[in-house]
């Protein structure tokens, strides 16, 4: 069966065919460094890291460009509030990005161009625009790309032009020619940072960034452009008529969107006060725990981050590891679980289907080939099932193990079975094995 991926473009399943045989380019939006990194950039960065690991998995040469936004409008009055530099802050808040996507087993990406490094191609790529006739300027505001003059806009979030809905947004200045004209040059306010360009000083609009950034990496049409369905409009809609109208070509031939985050069923925002950061669930939980939460849901679903949802994802990631841990490694590999394994994830990353075929192999008692078979679907989720956690037992734990094992010695079961719930009510369980008892966290 070959991968299958939904399209957001055309609004169905196609199977994955990338431009060269066997060779991806993939471009994902990545953050923009005005805060540290919240729930959704957990579930953004956790879909793609799979989808990617999947691909390399399945063979395919992979190429993967994820942007870090390090100049726009909510950076400069972030660190305005702040009374601190742009750069202070930028560096400090990519710092806590790159830590925390580690700990919940993102890999870094091939390249991260920041967009700051990369304001030469933007201006090109303006240029570009304003010879075709796409452009108009706006005085003292900024440079204008005219949708209008792009006959497709909308063909990605489905919508008519003539219908677009900008809901309560007001028009960000009434000299413009139509409300979802973007701005791809921001002429520079007093005390803002500025580059020099042929229209005056100023900075990049925030979509020509990425336009700019992934073709200059990447060349088009790239094989997969990512991000959250938050992105589809007006950002996407955005770089699509930019990109297509400056470079005669398609932009990219699958977008593929991870669906919103929600707290508590309610929409995650700071104004709501149900804001969490990664680091928030970072104190109760472990990566590991966020990454099977994750995994348990496929990648396009809205997904609602909750202390009871998470508590039971880690309460099963705690079971699988145990059962794991436990197997035995005979050097063979599973063919046919693989086979089931790989169905559910060439089903558009059907993750949760995925998950249950990891499950019914580990629990079947008939099964070959665990601990290859394991390792091979864990270098996909990560979740480092394997991996052996050295456990440190408190003495007052060892104390009561030490005094079970005695009991047992004198064959005193009950005493023994006393003792195994008072370790249980401490947080630990216990297996008595061939080569004694051991000791684990619950």
């Amino acid at each position: 069966m070959a991968l299958k991926v939904y399209n957001t473009l055309t609004r169905k399943k196609e199977i994955f065919k990338p431009v060269k045989e066997k060779e991806v380019r993939m471009y994902v939006c990545g953050p923009t460094v005005n805060d540290i990194p919240h729930l959704g950039h957990a579930r953004s960065q956790i879909s793609f890291d799979v989808l990617r690991k999947y691909l390399i998995y399945s063979g395919y040469k992979v190429k993967f460009v994820s942007n870090i936004t390090d100049i726009e409008d909510k950076i400069i009055n972030k660190a305005n509030e702040l009374g601190i530099s742009i750069k202070e802050l930028t560096e400090k808040n990519e710092k806590s990005h790159l830590e925390d996507y580690e700990k919940i087993g993102v890999s870094k990406p091939d390249i991260q161009p920041h967009a700051t490094q990369h304001v030469k191609q933007m201006i090109e790529l303006v240029k570009k625009l304003e010879e075709k006739g796409y452009t108009y300027i706006i005085p003292e505001d900024g440079v204008y790309y005219n949708i209008s003059k792009f006959k497709k806009y909308g063909k990605l979030s489905h919508q008519n032009v003539k219908d677009l809905k900008t809901g309560a947004r007001k028009l960000a200045n009434e000299e413009k020619k139509n409300k979802e004209d973007f701005v791809l040059w921001k002429f520079s306010k007093s005390g803002e940072p500025s580059w020099d360009s042929p229209w005056g000083k100023g900075r990049p609009g925030w979509h020509i960034e990425c336009s700019a950034m992934s073709e200059s990496i990447l060349g088009l049409p790239l094989d997969i452009h990512g991000g959250g369905q938050d992105l589809i409009f007006p950002h996407h809609e955005d770089e699509i008529a930019q990109s297509e109208a400056a470079f005669d070509k398609k932009f990219a031939n699958y977008w593929v969107h991870n669906g919103m985050v929600n707290v508590e069923k309610v929409k995650m925002s700071k104004s709501l006060g149900n804001f969490k950061t990664i680091r928030d669930l970072l104190k109760d939980y472990p990566g590991e725990v966020i990454r099977y939460f994750v995994i348990s849901n496929q990648y396009r679903k809205p997904v609602d981050f909750s202390k009871s949802t998470l508590d039971q994802a880690k309460v099963s990631y705690e079971r699988l590891k145990n059962l794991v841990q436990n197997l035995t490694n005979d050097g063979k590999e599973n063919k046919d679980y693989l086979k089931e394994f790989e169905k559910a994830m060439d089903d558009d990353l059907n993750t949760p289907k995925a998950l249950a075929e990891l499950w019914k192999l580990v629990r079947d008692e008939k099964a070959h080939g665990k601990i290859k078979t394991i390792e091979k679907i864990d270098s996909i989720f990560c979740l480092n099932l394997l991996k052996k956690e050295k456990v440190e037992v408190p003495k007052e734990v060892q104390k009561i193990v030490d005094e079970r094992n005695q009991a047992r010695k004198n064959k005193d079961w009950k005493k023994s079975d006393e003792l195994r719930d008072k370790i249980k009510s401490l947080g630990y369980s216990i297996d008595d094995t061939a080569e004694g008892t051991k000791v684990k966290k619950i």
